[in-house]
């Protein structure tokens, strides 16, 4: 299904996205897992069956990287929720084709990681999957700006994660793998971030009630994880993703870069709007405090 009534939208923004795209292609190089992975620390699971005093990183640091794996295990659902949004011969479709391969090597990479470094319980990492994708990700977004403005969000927020993840494990190798992996985030969080602004350009009331509505109620596509809120606040006090980052990395960037507290010309609806996103800041910063203050 396309978002039928704004056609029009995306059609006038169709050079912005093309440019985009080509400048995505120039700029990334792209990169090959299996020369980073450690596979001479490979060992037969059968006949070495799996214990946790085989780990070489701590409990935060396993914690971390399996959430992003498990984030990034659900691209199928990511892939097929653009997809059904966007014109089928569009740039955007041939976008969200060349975005799925790239982020396809990401859950290759950390698993084959994770495995032959025994830093995961391969069993409980293998049922975490099996639930997740059972599960899917199915989301509610009602127009294109939501759309984008999530999926930028979104690849600031991972890109942040990863690179936090990769720090916390104190090993030269997963440091390496995370910092290609979010390296990749940032380069397609600066292609969503772009179709962004151009939205913000030509359909200011309409990119602002997406762009309230994503991150009004931003969440990771990680919560059917088994066990998400308790690995999630593990991760929160680790430093590696929480509200106050949230905050200082993603939400102020993003309204800084849109501009999106000096937009005119807008419909009463979208005023209101403004107003309510300038405030959500704030919210984001009490809600870190009252955080901090539990778990101090």
């Amino acid at each position: 299904m396309v978002f039928d009534q704004q056609l029009e939208v995306l059609s006038a923004i169709e050079g912005d996205i093309k440019r985009l795209f080509d400048e995505h292609r120039q700029r990334r190089e792209h990169w090959y897992f299996h020369e980073f992975v450690p596979w001479e620390q490979g060992r037969s699971y059968v006949e070495e069956p799996w214990d946790v005093s085989q780990c070489t990183i701590s409990e935060a640091a396993r914690t971390s990287l399996v959430l992003n794996l498990l984030t990034e295990d659900n691209l199928p659902y990511y892939h097929s929720a653009i997809e059904s949004r966007v014109p089928a011969d569009s740039a955007l479709a041939e976008w969200n084709r060349l975005w799925t391969a790239e982020e396809g090597q990401h859950a290759i990479a950390l698993r084959s990681y994770l495995l032959t470094s025994r830093n995961c319980n391969p069993r409980l990492l293998e049922d975490d999957r099996l639930s997740v994708m059972t599960t899917g990700y199915h989301p509610s977004w009602q127009n294109i700006a939501e759309l984008f403005a999530y999926t930028t969000a979104q690849e600031l927020a991972t890109r942040v994660s990863h690179r936090n993840a990769g720090k916390l494990t104190d090993d030269p190798v997963a440091f390496e793998l995370m910092r290609l992996i979010a390296s990749d985030e940032n380069h397609h969080f600066i292609f969503y971030k772009g179709v962004m602004a151009a939205l913000v350009k030509v359909a200011p009331s309409l990119a602002l009630e997406g762009i309230y509505k994503a991150l009004s109620s931003f969440e990771m596509p990680g919560t059917v994880i088994p066990g998400f809120l308790r690995r999630s606040i593990e991760v929160a006090k680790a430093g590696v993703y929480n509200l106050r980052i949230h905050h200082d990395r993603v939400l102020q960037p993003l309204l800084r870069d849109w501009n999106v507290g000096a937009l005119e010309d807008l419909t009463s609806k979208a005023a209101e709007i403004q107003e309510k996103l300038m405030q959500l800041p704030h919210q984001i910063i009490s809600r870190a405090e009252r955080f901090e203050a539990r778990f101090a």
